[in-house]
């Protein structure tokens, strides 16, 4: 797996993945609110398989 999430995209991921986690955590979304562990993760190991299925790449190392 290559990467294809960049720098400011990857923060942005794990900035809004901690949030709606948190949120959720407090009662304030609902459990809904858990699904922040999917752009939490993908921005902690740097790889989105729908980025992948799109063409898309934010990594300036590897365009």
């Amino acid at each position: 797996m290559k990467s294809n999430v960049g720098g400011i995209d990857r923060v942005l991921r794990i900035v809004l993945g901690l949030l709606l986690i948190a949120l959720a955590a407090t009662g304030t979304v609902g459990a809904w609110g858990y699904l922040g562990l999917l752009p939490l993760l993908t921005g902690l190991v740097g790889w989105c398989g729908l980025y992948r299925v799109l063409g898309i790449n934010t990594c300036p190392l590897r365009k």
